[in-house]
């Protein structure tokens, strides 16, 4: 008898994140057994994750289950995982934006959801939060397209564009857009009185000036992965803010068992800065502000596509942090949001309160499909 079990599985690039896609009903249904087999999957917990598929970066440690529907109006189930690279830990608490954008592909496919040209749309059940999301997918052919002319920050060239609308995943994790009723609350820190804003759309984020953290709200990943300090208070606040709207008992629990969510952020306003994957100057007059967000402890290299809905939302919602550095907020509907690789555009609308509008475009691409090897001794 082979020592070894394969599990049939597909790695695709969504937005700017790559993952592993696999089938619900290829998974153990068993919650133990099922994340022993994942963490095998992608080689955790070790730095490199040498002996699995994941790249050893929180943007390529990701997962995607895809399964039939449980929500009445659903086409498809879809969960989200964030696999750790140094611990045991497969983290179920959030969702991905930049993963999403693969889910619509991977359900044509693979043959969940009929495919109709020119344009599928899909309405897809995000079974971390319990809410719906829709993607609208280019189809060729019966296949999902992936040639086209659309191009986003952080990856080389261009793709087919898929639509992603995160309007109905308002209060995903905590049930409130604004999960402690105030558009800005002041924590109390090891550094004294911080000013916060907590939005909750799509994935709840934390959102902070820079000046308040000691940045000017422009660096590059090495300066701000460079300074543990900085790491250490900003861990500091999003861990107590985790804490104040429900996620953990306490910080050492949101450190330990939800690293991933909520993110954190610190924002500025639009300023000129320098792309790192390029080198070239993002001129202040074509971003409306600039973000630097934090994800798993470690600066996101462009910006997650959950926190960019998010994102969005919170600089339409009058008195957050984002709305505040956003002079001319009430004349634009498409936000431009300077990060550390470019500009990402996001289209979002509150009205009342509601979210009416939080869509972006993002790409993906099939990488690989096939069987991955696991060792039998590891599901032990």
């Amino acid at each position: 008898m082979s020592d070894q079990k394969r599990i049939p599985c597909v790695i695709m690039r969504g937005g700017t994140s790559k993952g592993i896609y696999l089938k619900e009903n290829d998974l153990p249904k068993d919650p133990v057994l099922r994340d022993k087999t994942i963490l095998a999957i992608f080689g955790s917990p070790d730095v490199r994750q040498i002996n699995g598929l994941a790249g050893a970066d929180p943007l390529t440690s990701k997962l995607a289950i895809i399964g039939p529907p449980t929500h009445p109006d659903a086409d498809v189930d879809y969960t989200f995982a964030q696999v750790s690279i140094t611990d045991s830990v497969v983290d179920y608490k959030g969702n991905c934006g930049n993963i999403s954008s693969g889910v619509g592909p991977f359900a044509i496919d693979e043959s969940f959801v009929r495919a109709e040209e020119p344009v599928t749309k899909i309405c897809i059940h995000n079974t971390n939060t319990g809410k719906l999301l829709y993607a609208e997918v280019e189809v060729e052919d019966g296949k999902a397209k992936v040639a086209g002319d659309f191009e986003i920050a952080g990856v080389p060239g261009t793709g087919s564009p898929i639509q992603l609308n995160f309007a109905d995943t308002a209060g995903a994790a905590t049930g409130k857009v604004l999960p402690t009723g105030n558009p800005v609350d002041v924590l109390e820190t090891s550094k004294g009185s911080i000013e916060i804003s907590i939005v909750d759309v799509a994935n709840p984020c934390i959102f902070v000036r820079a000046k308040d953290v000691g940045m000017k709200g422009t660096e590059t990943p090495a300066e701000i992965d460079g300074n543990a300090e900085l790491l250490a208070y900003l861990e500091e606040i999003r861990s107590k803010c985790c804490v104040m709207i429900g996620m953990a008992s306490t910080p050492e629990e949101a450190t330990k068992k939800a690293p991933a969510f909520p993110m954190i952020a610190f924002v500025t306003e639009a300023a000129d800065y320098t792309d790192f994957t390029t080198g070239n100057t993002i001129k202040k007059e074509d971003v409306d502000f600039v973000s630097r967000l934090m994800f798993m402890q470690v600066l996101h290299k462009t910006y997650a596509g959950t926190a960019t809905a998010c994102t969005g939302a919170a600089a339409k919602i009058s008195g957050t942090i984002v709305n505040q550095v956003i002079p001319h907020i009430d004349s634009i509907e498409t936000i431009r949001i300077g990060h550390p690789a470019g500009v990402l555009p996001v289209v979002a609308a509150v009205e009342n309160g509601k979210v009416e509008k939080a869509s972006l475009i993002r790409t993906a691409r099939r990488i690989m499909e096939g069987y991955v090897y696991i060792e039998k001794s590891k599901l032990q």
